[in-house]
């Protein structure tokens, strides 16, 4: 075997070995406009007729995502055992960039694992409930909360009785803050 024949097998190896190779790194997908098709998963309701943040939930095994009147709802979502659990992206409406409360935007999502939420705070979500309400930087949640009371958490430390417990803005708040939310497994 001469060298040329050599070295185009080695090259052909290393290029097959790194086709097949798992890196980890999933791209995760875009998240996709709101329009006025959307409805709330739980509620059956057109998103575009509720003021505040939404969510959106985007799986492998489904071609449009989840849609939710309220960020509170998208959280309590990925806590609820019987939903799908190949979730691929989460994204909530950043309201750092919103025009207002009852225009949260199309098109301005973030990565619910990167946001900052203001949680127990005097604003309601879509659905009349206490709300997590997103920024995606920490100043502009920061001036939320000084303005609307409430205090300033990451994704993983939002508690599942706030998300999963009363609907009454005050009700929810879990006043000794235990962080009683388990870590999301998967990609992003």
């Amino acid at each position: 075997m001469n060298l040329r024949t050599l070295c185009s097998i080695i090259v052909s190896a290393l290029l097959l070995m790194g086709c097949n190779q798992d890196t980890g790194n999933v791209k995760m997908p875009p998240p996709v406009a709101l329009n006025s098709d959307a409805m709330g998963v739980f509620c059956g309701m057109n998103l575009v007729e509720h003021p505040g943040p939404k969510g959106q939930i985007i799986t492998a095994s489904r071609i449009d995502p989840f849609w939710f009147t309220s960020v509170r709802d998208t959280v309590a979502f990925t806590l609820m055992p019987e939903q799908p659990r190949d979730i691929r992206a989460i994204y909530v409406s950043d309201m750092a960039v919103a025009t207002s409360w009852e225009e949260p935007g199309a098109t301005n999502w973030i990565d619910a694992r990167k946001a900052f939420f203001v949680i127990e705070s005097r604003k309601q979500g879509g659905m009349g409930a206490a709300e997590a309400v997103p920024f995606g930087n920490r100043a502009a949640a920061e001036a939320f909360a000084v303005d609307n009371g409430g205090r300033v958490v990451a994704f993983a430390e939002i508690p599942a009785a706030y998300v999963l417990g009363s609907d009454t803005v005050g009700d929810a708040v879990d006043h000794d803050h235990r962080n009683v939310r388990p870590q999301l497994k998967g990609p992003g």
